[in-house]
Order: structure tokens, then sequence, then C-alpha cells
């Protein structure tokens, strides 16, 4: 009997021209996420992705916002490309306007690429925040988009509405028989031509007749069944990430797309970047996308052999990569060169390690037996005259390794004793390559 898994996670692209309100929006849609689910301390905020969750419903937001380039020459052609890019990799396109503007030049080729398309459009027409603005929503109809909604982004008015629009328009979670379903899921993910096409042919490409390529679940991206040298799992590769050559921020854009359904349909995520480059910044919101979904992760320093080198550039290479990474700097870190076949079999290895680490259930009584005495030795900080004291610890049901502290008064225990007791967790338990989340409970 196989095993039923949910397909796809769907996903709204927010566009429009600049300075209508789409990150104002994005960050109310957000921030209904993150009312619930508490958020890792110290990971950086990436502001172009997120969660939202509406009448049951949970799917991801993109605000292209961010990507849009100043300068005059490219201006429209930037605009139209990011367009082009949301409707070819989105589930939704929520087209924004704004009320007191009017129709203007940008909106109109805008909407002139959306008709033409076939993807789902929502029209939100923002800062509609009053009764006589909303004569002025109406010119938007011209449009020929259909229905429009007026909302004001700032207040919150009218997006429930909006989001009640854009839930119908998301495809149906389908539920599909996977007979590989259980198999640890590793995804290679980084920028164009870092060598994830070659790694992944480093790894299938000895014996292809043991490869099975399995129908995607996931769109744009290749599954493989991998099955030997005592290892099972399925490697996804998402070599489809296409290098767009007009503008940097249009290949940005283009990359965390793709990147966003890669990841959060992984256990574990190998990132790899170019030795040469080193860590830049497209690979750090790389690197925040896979903490933000809870993922293990294994860092791979690829094209080391193009790299000059003495005696200590390894050990001060790997230095430095970890002062980027803090708080998150327990990740393995390993340098390889594919095309010279160096330090495959230790990628696998390291992979193999952080799925058992992330998967592991620690029992109870060697929680409270390890972390009880500590946590009596240097108990968390008294607030207001008042004392915390920790009752006992269990891990949650999670997929991620996730634990609650049970205490008397845990809205005090402050972010730098839960950083405290999540170095705790990682000395006396191997959690090496895998984002830990504490939550502090009452007893």
């Amino acid at each position: 009997m196989h095993a039923k898994i949910a397909v796809s996670m769907s996903l709204l692209a927010i566009v429009g021209r600049p300075n209508v309100g789409k990150s104002t929006l994005f960050n109310r849609l957000v921030g209904m996420r993150q009312a619930i689910v508490d958020d890792t301390a110290g990971v950086t905020r990436d502001r172009h992705y997120g969660r939202c969750e509406w009448c049951g419903r949970e799917f991801s937001v993109v605000d292209t916002g961010g990507y849009t380039t100043n300068s005059e020459d490219v201006f429209e052609s930037a605009i139209r490309e990011q367009v082009q890019i949301a409707i070819e990799e989105a589930d939704v396109v929520l087209f924004m306007v704004e009320a007191a503007t009017g129709v203007t030049d940008y909106d109109s080729e805008i909407a002139d690429v959306l008709r033409r398309s076939r993807k789902p459009v929502v029209l939100c027409v923002n800062k509609v925040d009053s009764g006589e603005k909303m004569y002025d929503a109406y010119q938007f109809y011209s449009m020929g988009l259909g229905e429009l909604y007026s909302i004001s982004a700032a207040n919150g008015s009218g997006t429930g509405d909006l989001l009640d629009a854009v839930v119908k328009l998301l495809p149906e979670e389908v539920e599909v028989e996977d007979k590989y379903a259980g198999l640890p899921r590793i995804t290679i993910v980084g920028k164009p031509n870092v060598g994830k096409s070659s790694l992944t042919n480093a790894l299938l490409g000895v014996e292809r007749n043991i490869v099975t390529p399995v129908a995607g679940t996931t769109r744009d991206s290749i599954e493989t069944y991998y099955n030997k040298y005592g290892y099972e799992f399925m490697l996804v590769d998402t070599a489809g990430i296409r290098k767009k050559g007009k503008v940097h921020e249009d290949l940005e854009f283009y990359s965390v797309m793709r990147s966003i359904r890669a990841i959060e349909h992984s256990d574990i995520c190998i990132m790899m970047i170019d030795a040469t480059t080193g860590m830049e910044a497209q690979d750090m919101n790389t690197f925040n996308l896979i903490l933000r979904n809870r993922k293990g992760c294994v860092l791979v320093v690829n094209k080391w052999d193009l790299f000059i080198k003495d005696s200590n550039t390894m050990k001060e290479y790997t230095q430095g990569l970890r002062a980027r990474l803090a708080p998150f700097d327990d990740v393995p870190i390993i340098f390889t060169s594919v095309l010279k076949m160096q330090r495959i079999q230790d990628v696998l290895n390291a992979a193999t390690e952080v799925y058992a680490n992330y998967s592991q259930k620690i029992p109870t009584a060697r929680l409270n037996e390890a972390l009880l005495p500590v946590i009596e030795e240097t108990p968390p900080p008294a607030w207001k005259g008042k004392y915390v004291k920790v009752k006992y610890i269990t891990q949650l049901p999670t997929k991620f390794p996730a634990f609650a502290f049970f205490c008397n008064l845990p809205q005090y225990v402050r972010e730098p004793y839960k950083r405290f007791l999540e170095n705790q967790l990682r000395e006396h338990f191997n959690l090496r390559g895998c984002p830990v989340q504490i939550f502090c409970r009452q007893k």
C-alpha cells in the first residue's frame, strides 16, 4: 500500500509598479502567519518571501517590490520582466494598483501582459481608505481584468474579501500516491553556475540503470530515486534555474521563486556556493529560506580547486563562513571540486548525518536528565522579582527538532536564554546542521 502525500504548496505573487503598497500588503499578509507561529531568533528577515494562512489554507507569498531597478532606461523592461517571471512561476498573481493616481502607463503595460496570460489574476486597488475614494477605484475596471477589490493595506480594510478571492483561485491540494513517501528528500540548491547539475550528474551518472525518474510533486524540479552505496533517498535537482540576462535583480528574483518551491518540499538542502565568489547576498537569501522553512542544511563550497590556497586557507575560509551564518553556524561545510570528483562522498555522508539528526526523536527522560541540572545551575534571569522555574522538557511531534520547556512563567523567558537553551541542546545531543526551535509553555 503506497502512502499518500499532499502535492505542492501554492504560490501567490504580488506585482505592480513601485510605491503602490505591495510591501505593506505583503507584511500584513505574512504578519497574519507570523502572529501564529513563533519566529526563530536571529534569522535575518527576507522581506520578499513569507507564508500566509487564511480560512485553513496555507500558501507562500512573494513580494516583487524589492527587485525593481531604479535606472530609467531599463525601468519599464525590468517591471515587464518581473511580471513575466511571476506569471510563469506563481499559481495566482495579485496585481496591485493605487486609487489616487488612476491608471498609469505602467499599470496598462502590466495589465496587458496579465490579460494575455492564462494565469488567475486578482486586481487589488490600494489606498481606498474612505468612501469618496471608492469612486476612484472604479476606473480600473477599464483594464479588463474582471472583479476588483478595494483595500487599504495600511489599516487592513478590505483584505478579508481580497484573501477570500485569492483562496478560491488557488489550486486544490490534491493527494497522490507516492511509493517513495517516507524516504529522505534531499534538494540541491544554489545560484546558477555553482555546479548543481555537475553534482547531480556526479551522484547519479555512475550507474544510470539504478536511477528511476519519478513524476515531480513540485513544479520545475526533477526527482530521482537514489539507492546505492548503502544510501536510499529522493534527490531533487533544481538545476532548471535559468539565467535571466537582462538585469541582475531579475536573476535573483527568478532564483528565489524557483528555490521556494524546491526548499518547501525537502527535508535536507545541499546548498552550493562558488569558492571563488564566496557567500554573496543571493546565497544568504537562499540560506534564510532554508532556515525559515526549518530544513536541515549542508553547505558545499564548490570549485575549491580554483581557489588560491596556503596551509591555513580552508580553516580561515570556514571561520569566515561561520561568521556570516551566525547564529545558526552549526552547519557541515564541505569543500569540493565536483568536476574533479573530489569529496563527493563527503557530501553524501554529511547529508545523511544531518537527516539522522533532523529526524531523531529524543526521549523525554534523556532530555530532562541532561538539561534540568544545567538549568538548575544556570536558571533564567529573574524578571521584576519573579523567578522562572523550568519543570520539564519534551520534544514536540514536528518534522524538525522542536522542544517545549514547561515552566511557571513562560512569558519571562527572553531570547538570550532561549539561545542558551538551544546551545545546551546542541551540546548534549547531535543536532548538527538542523535548525532548532524552542517553545516555553505554561506548566
